[in-house]
């Protein structure tokens, strides 16, 4: 049975872990009610953005573009987002099963992009093909970071090195709901549209070929960018919810140590109480 010291030492140490992950939910909050925020603005550029492709897509038959070639897919590139630090819960584990399980299942080899090092440190170690890793800062992703993971995906595909990209990400419902999904990004294919088919007749100023170079590697880039805002949505979400649950879990191991301290406590003073007692009753 440990002894009154022992509990005393664990009350400390509890105390300890309690006020950094206090302090670490209180940093994913504030940093998450930012992160959402620039969620909420992005999502109506790219579904604007996906309903201008919808309607093109109605135009007819449009010039051929590099980023619209479909082709065999036998090969296929994997952009996996993932955070650079743990104690987000099970977030970086249900995104890496999700990426395991669809490498598996898959008709073609599959490369993998990852973005943060979890991911990265996971597939390195077990001997998948890792073409290029990227890290983010602690505070959410950038612009910048979409430009360069759709470089470099971008050189990928139309040099022919893989058919298909796809993004592995979370997301992003609310601070407890965050669900990983993968979507296919390259070739881009228009959107679906609802209800009967609409056949429409554009006129083109400038013309087709050259509002296709401008729009689609555009539209490439949004995409990116909006998966890469809704992971790092996802990421403080489920910290900000482990932070809390490890807060609460520390504050009842706290109790439980303390009612055990006092416990040792009394026993040891009753136990005194009673030798003085004998002692005492001895000497008469």
């Amino acid at each position: 049975m440990a002894t009154l010291k022992e509990i005393r030492a664990r009350i400390k140490a509890a105390k300890n872990i309690q006020q950094i992950t206090k302090a670490m939910k209180l940093v994913a909050a504030a940093r998450l009610k930012r992160a959402t925020d620039r969620v909420l603005e992005a999502r109506p550029y790219a579904d604007k953005m996906k309903e201008l492709m919808g309607s093109l897509s109605s135009a007819g038959e449009l010039p051929s573009h590099p980023l619209m070639d479909k082709r065999e897919v036998k090969r296929a590139c994997v952009i996996l987002l993932t955070s650079d630090r743990g104690l987000a819960g099970g977030y970086n584990t249900a995104l890496i099963r999700k990426t395991t399980d669809f490498i598996k299942e898959a008709p073609f080899k599959c490369s993998l992009l990852t973005v943060g090092k979890k991911g990265t440190l996971f597939f390195t170690k077990r001997g998948y093909d890792v073409i290029h890793s990227l890290n983010v800062p602690s505070s959410g992703a950038r612009v910048q970071d979409a430009v360069d993971v759709m470089r470099h995906t971008r050189m990928l595909f139309e040099s022919g090195q893989v058919d298909a990209i796809y993004v592995c990400y979370s997301k992003f419902y609310s601070a407890i709901r965050q669900v990983p999904q993968i979507v296919q990004l390259l070739p881009i294919e228009a959107p679906a549209t609802q209800g009967p088919a609409r056949s429409t007749q554009y006129e083109f100023e400038p013309g087709p070929a050259q509002l296709l170079e401008a729009l689609l590697p555009r539209y490439f880039q949004t995409l990116i960018w909006q998966s890469l805002l809704e992971a790092t949505a996802s990421e403080f979400g489920a910290r900000m919810t482990a932070m809390t649950s490890a807060t609460d879990n520390a504050g009842k191991m706290i109790h439980q140590l303390t009612l055990k301290a006092n416990r040792e406590r009394q026993a040891a003073i009753t136990k005194e109480i009673l030798e003085v007692v004998g002692g005492a009753e001895a000497l008469k």
